[in-house]
């Protein structure tokens, strides 16, 4: 699989990475993430992306691969201490114990990047979330500090200097960053990992998804109306996946699944190569055409 220099950073990711969201919202079996995780890693996926507030998502990847740390970077985030995305707390202290916790979760003594996890720019701007990171960072409970996010708050967190790597939202349903972002995170040498690249994989069905975390993409590709989502399901992921790795600036796409053989779907996708010029030149040029201000990118 693809590796890429990520930054500022030691590290060369591989294009693709696991998002551990659904193991833990989906309530895979310990038998079923021991399986994902291992054939992933056995064929060069080096990235695991969780967070604090993906249920059992942490102790999971602990119980099943901490036996193979050297295997994988391990990514986790952190400001939702009540274990959902609902509460939120960035003190300082809040902060650091929760970097505690999920590094006796993970089994591990170190992680290689810790986020904060989708904060305001105000949190940002007032300074103490960012810099319990540093203080972890000092700690040597990880190596780099990011920032998960969208939009201004993006923008800020790169303009601070403070991190090292940016997570953000881009796809075929959500192209602000496009413009607004990475082409200054790039400047300053962020390495860039992207969350939701297949947008949900929102245009499967004909009618409003009944997830909500999927309505907002729903909705955009009806107005979008791009003529490859209206075919066969996977060769759109697969058209999706490249646009969005062929993205300037961009290092890795982190895609969650708790479906045994997904993975490997979509490394197949990335090794055809990026999309022509033409086709995804037509995405952006769609995007400029029907997407409002409102259109920011999704948290």
């Amino acid at each position: 699989m693809e590796k890429r220099a990520f930054g500022n950073t030691d590290m060369d990711l591989s294009v693709l990475g696991f998002g551990a969201a659904e193991i833990g919202y989906e309530g895979a079996s310990e038998e079923e993430v021991r399986s994902l995780l291992n054939e992933a890693l056995d064929a060069g996926l080096n990235i695991i992306d969780t967070a604090e507030c993906y249920m059992n998502s942490e102790e999971m990847i602990g119980n099943t691969v901490s036996n193979r740390r050297d295997d994988y970077y391990l990514f986790t985030k952190c400001g939702h201490p009540q274990g959902n995305v609902v509460g939120e707390d960035w003190s300082r202290a809040s902060i650091l114990s929760s970097i505690e916790r999920s590094l006796r979760r993970l089994q591990t003594d170190h992680v290689d990047l810790v986020l904060l996890h989708s904060c305001a720019e105000d949190v940002l701007r007032n300074g103490e979330a960012i810099g319990a990171l540093q203080k972890a960072r000092d700690l040597g409970y990880t190596r780099y500090i990011g920032y998960s996010g969208d939009s201004m708050a993006a923008r800020y967190a790169i303009e601070c200097g403070e991190f090292d790597a940016l997570e953000i939202s881009v796809s075929i349903a959500d192209q602000e960053a496009i413009g607004l972002t990475l082409s200054l995170a790039e400047e300053q040498k962020l390495g860039v990992i992207v969350k939701r690249p297949i947008a949900n994989v929102a245009w499967k069905t004909s009618e409003l998804p009944k997830n909500p975390y999927h309505q907002v993409y729903w909705e955009r590709l009806q107005k979008l109306d791009y003529d490859f989502v209206k075919g066969d399901v996977s060769e759109a992921v697969g058209i999706a996946l490249r646009f969005t790795l062929g993205v300037p600036g961009v290092h890795t796409l982190i895609v969650g699944t708790a479906k045994p053989g997904r993975w490997r779907e979509n490394a197949a996708f990335l090794e055809e190569g990026p999309l022509s010029a033409k086709l995804s030149g037509s995405i952006q040029s769609r995007w400029k055409e029907v997407a409002s201000d409102t259109w920011i990118g999704q948290a």
